[in-house]
């Protein structure tokens, strides 16, 4: 359980290979962490051994979410996560994807929440998924969550306003 650069990670991810054991990988801002992340991170970790979280740092966040974005700092951010039982490490990334992250790091399995998926039949949408287009290139496994209705930063947000807005 840390927060590590990428680079220690990668250093760390031979012997993990050697040990035979599979890594999961997902990604995200994780901002005002709520039950719905809790509930996917931990459904993430029973499909391997090691579960590692990249983490939008505050600039990408910016890129991506706009100026307000994020309300919880990088550090507090991978702090709180890496307080998750179910989270093995995490590792801050500072590109709009984490593209990078999955071509270095290699999961056997790389996961999103459902509303990655391209239609009714669940596939993965790889055109708004670039870290799947990189898995599904070396062979690895992309798997999409159920998507937690009602559980999302944007809500919690949304609620936060309409309750202490003047």
């Amino acid at each position: 359980m840390a927060v590590l650069p990428l680079p220690d990670l990668l250093a760390l991810r031979a012997g993990w290979r050697a040990q035979g054991l599979r890594v999961v990988l997902t990604n995200g801002v994780f901002d005002l962490i709520h039950a719905g992340h809790a509930g996917y991170l931990a459904q993430a970790r029973t499909l391997g051994d090691l579960l590692v979280v990249a983490l939008n740092s505050d600039l990408s966040t910016m890129a991506i979410k706009g100026p307000l974005r994020p309300i919880v700092p990088e550090a507090d951010r991978a702090a709180l996560l890496d307080a998750l039982r179910p989270v093995d490490y995490v590792t801050i990334f500072h590109e709009p994807t984490a593209e990078a992250v999955a071509d270095a790091l290699r999961p056997e399995v790389y996961v999103k929440g459902g509303d990655y998926a391209a239609g009714p039949d669940g596939a993965p949408d790889l055109a708004r998924l670039p870290e799947g287009r990189v898995v599904t290139a070396y062979g690895g496994q992309i798997v999409l969550l159920p998507y937690a209705e009602g559980r999302s930063t944007s809500a919690l947000i949304e609620r936060i306003i309409a309750r202490y807005a003047p």
